[in-house]
C-alpha cells in the first residue's frame, strides 16, 4: 500500500521560503521516477519537479521554478523534499508530492500515485 504524505506548507509573505516534505511508505521509490505538482484555484495541475530516481536523481523542473525550487531526496529517512525559495504571489497552490511516473517527467498524466497535498499560499 503506497503512501505519501506532504507536510510544510503554510502562508509565508513574498520573498520567503518554505521546505515541503514528502514521506513516503509502502514503496520503493529509489527505483522509480518520483515527482512534485501543483495546483492553484481555477488552474490545472501542473508539474514542477520530477527526480529520476533510479537514474542517477536527474532532475527535471518546471521553467516557472527553475533555479529556485531545488528538489532533494533522504534515502535513510525515504523522504522526498522539495525547497521553495523566493516565492511570489503566482506559487500559490495545493502542492503535490507524486509517485510512480512513467514516463519520467512532468505531465500530470504521468502520475501513478499522488499524496493529499499540502497548500502554500503566499501572500
Amino acid at each position: 500500500h503506497v503512501q505519501l504524505v506532504e507536510s510544510g506548507g503554510g502562508s509565508v509573505q513574498a520573498g520567503g521560503s518554505l521546505r515541503l516534505s514528502c514521506a513516503v511508505s509502502g514503496y520503493s521509490y529509489s527505483r522509480y521516477c518520483m515527482g512534485w505538482f501543483r495546483q492553484a484555484p481555477g488552474k490545472e495541475r501542473e508539474g514542477v519537479a520530477s527526480i529520476d530516481t533510479a537514474g542517477g536523481s536527474r532532475t527535471i523542473y518546471a521553467d516557472s521554478v527553475k533555479g529556485r525550487f531545488p528538489a532533494s531526496q533522504d534515502n535513510a529517512k525515504n523522504t522526498l523534499y522539495l525547497q521553495l525559495n523566493s516565492l511570489n504571489a503566482e506559487d500559490t497552490a495545493m502542492y503535490y508530492c507524486a509517485a510512480d511516473l512513467r514516463p519520467c517527467g512532468l505531465r500530470p498524466a504521468y502520475i501513478k500515485y499522488l499524496g493529499q497535498g499540502t497548500q502554500v499560499t503566499v501572500s
